[in-house]
């Protein structure tokens, strides 16, 4: 497959941690361009990893018109915005997560990504981890999938983080509730009625903290979940259903380069006997994420998550803060 050919937005962390190196080790990735409001910063990341070029505004690398594909991983309120203007220039974007505040303002994103693809970056759902749970759970691993629990936590209290500023988007919902809800919908294959949430803001910074809620997919299935920025750092994922359990044990930061573990338990006792490990081999997931990307780009893979998976995500996340505000029951549809 002729490589894709790729452009940059910003120099955050995710990008040069995971998904720059990610890039580079792919065959099917031709990383081009990188870009920052700062292009000194552009141009010591472009040395990093090999770019040849660095641009030193957004603008400009968009208007590059050998760019096919543009990755945004800017803060939270110029996903769209940026999305937007990539897409107006006819490149293809992977946006992070959340790709909008609401589903109201992703609206906007409808009309251009009817001749560009457009995909929020969950690259949880490339993982193995994640494709063997879902495997088991079709086959009846566990009988009938009745509950997925997810705790989902770290701690930065720092108020100069982006993660940090309610007004740009931060708080626990956006950053991490977001990969609660999309493991619900993953695995119920199937989209929830309505919710509802319990949020808990921090009094200084605004942001939510600690955020619970409960998302009813309908015929007793239910998601339950638990995010915080000031907890200590943890994650787990419990499927649990009519004959049996799978527990994901580092289900959202898997190891790039080390090997993961489901625990398969089939209930026979509490204190463990039941249960079985299977070890997964190690994956890069952002290697993953960006290579199904360039496939679908080369018409070898189906678009399978567009800028409608994406709506879905954001009306439950609109769901969840009605919730908030009302204290009820929400219509998550």
């Amino acid at each position: 497959m002729k490589p894709v050919v790729w452009g940059v937005l910003s120099t955050a962390r995710i990008g040069v941690e995971h998904v720059l190196p990610a890039m580079r080790a792919s065959p099917w990735v031709e990383l081009r361009a990188i870009a920052s409001r700062s292009r000194a910063r552009a141009d010591d990341v472009a040395r990093q990893f090999g770019i040849t070029r660095a641009y030193g505004s957004y603008d400009e690398l968009i208007a590059d018109p050998d760019i096919e594909a543009i990755y945004n991983p800017l803060p939270n309120h110029l996903h769209v915005p940026l999305t937007l203007q990539a897409a107006a220039a006819g490149k293809h974007v992977l946006c992070e997560k959340p790709l909008a505040l609401d589903a109201a303002q992703a609206q906007v994103l409808q009309d251009a990504a009817a001749h560009v693809h457009i995909e929020e970056a969950f690259m949880v759902r490339h993982h193995p981890q994640w494709q063997r749970v879902r495997e088991l759970v079709r086959a009846g691993g566990v009988g009938s999938l009745r509950a997925v629990q997810v705790f989902f936590s770290y701690f930065n209290d720092d108020p100069a983080n982006i993660r940090n500023q309610a007004a740009i988007g931060g708080g626990a919902l956006y950053d991490i509730g977001c990969y609660a809800v999309l493991c619900g919908r993953y695995l119920f294959e199937a989209e929830p009625n309505r919710a509802i949430a319990l949020v808990d803001r921090d009094p200084a910074l605004g942001t939510d903290r600690t955020t619970s809620a409960l998302l009813d997919f309908g015929a007793g299935r239910q998601l339950a979940f638990t995010v915080s920025t000031q907890c200590c750092a943890y994650q787990r994922v419990q499927v649990v259903g009519t004959t049996g359990r799978i527990e994901v044990q580092i289900p959202f930061n898997a190891p790039q380069l080390g090997a993961t573990r489901l625990a398969l338990d089939d209930g026979r006792s509490l204190d463990g006997q039941g249960i079985v490990i299977e070890t997964i081999a190690a994956a890069d997931q952002y290697r993953l994420l960006v290579e199904a990307f360039s496939r679908r780009l080369r018409g070898q893979q189906a678009p399978a998550w567009g800028l409608g998976d994406a709506m879905a995500q954001l009306r439950i996340i609109d769901a969840l803060w009605r919730s908030e505000r009302t204290g009820r029951w929400e219509a998550a549809a």
